[in-house]
């Protein structure tokens, strides 16, 4: 069995009433691998509430009872706060693959493109050290609305999604592997996110086929993403290439 931890920002944890991408990954795993193949492991399980401000909601959109919802993911969180936090959880809830998805919250608020970049490092650093076998598969940052206008901080994305990169081929390694995961091809902020930042529907089944694809191509594990599909799924998902 393997053992995966979501680890993100807010369109990882997602708010009352969605689905969220981890469940669609969820899915797409227990299909090929099998439902005694994958465990979903985390010290949260509840969705962030819009209306108090709170991560207390467990109004998860139709999701079947035995979906896990354990992550690690927080609304307003990023690769700041999730590098203190990391071994804790690892030691809590042991996991062998981290799915990561950060960058955005960093930048937007706190640090710059090396910044962020260090506490990357320090993040990598620190999951090796609860578990010196850990595997990630790290997420650049995804498109966004404030990038569109915002210039300086569209050049920070450009310049941390380099250096994230040059990051995972540095620290990449045979014991303790990670892989830079691919952004879906045709994520559109103007069709597949709610407010030009956050999934909807559409825009969840392609982040969990970003995951997905990097799975497959870089480890053999989990099969193509055209598993994802499910009840009032999207047709198939395209298949995104790793760089």
């Amino acid at each position: 069995m393997l053992r995966f931890m979501f680890v993100g920002d807010s369109m990882t944890i997602g708010s009352a009433g969605e689905r969220t991408w981890r469940y669609w990954m969820w899915q797409h795993l227990r299909d090929t691998l099998g439902p005694e193949g994958v465990a979903v492991v985390g010290p949260r399980t509840a969705l962030h509430d819009k209306a108090t401000g709170e991560p207390l909601s467990q109004d998860y959109a139709d999701v079947p009872p035995e979906f896990p919802r354990h992550h690690l993911a927080g609304w307003g969180e990023g690769w700041l706060h999730m590098a203190p936090q990391i071994a804790g959880a690892l030691h809590r809830d042991p996991a062998d693959v981290l799915l990561i998805s950060l960058g955005l919250i960093d930048l937007g608020f706190y640090t710059n493109a090396d910044q962020t970049t260090a506490n990357v490092r320090a993040f990598i650093t620190a999951a090796r050290s609860a578990n010196p076998g850990i595997r990630m598969v790290l997420l650049p940052v995804i498109p966004n609305i404030r990038a569109t206008s915002d210039a300086p901080f569209a050049t920070e994305v450009t310049r941390f999604n380099e250096l994230l990169a040059k990051t995972v081929a540095d620290l990449d390694t045979s014991a303790s592997p990670l892989l830079l995961a691919s952004p879906p091809l045709s994520y559109d902020i103007h069709v597949d996110t709610y407010d030009g930042t956050h999934p909807n529907a559409s825009g969840e089944h392609k982040l969990a086929s970003a995951f997905a694809e990097a799975l497959s191509q870089g480890w053999g594990i989990g099969g193509p993403c055209t598993t994802l599909t499910g009840d009032g799924a999207p047709p198939p998902l395209e298949v995104a290439s790793n760089p």
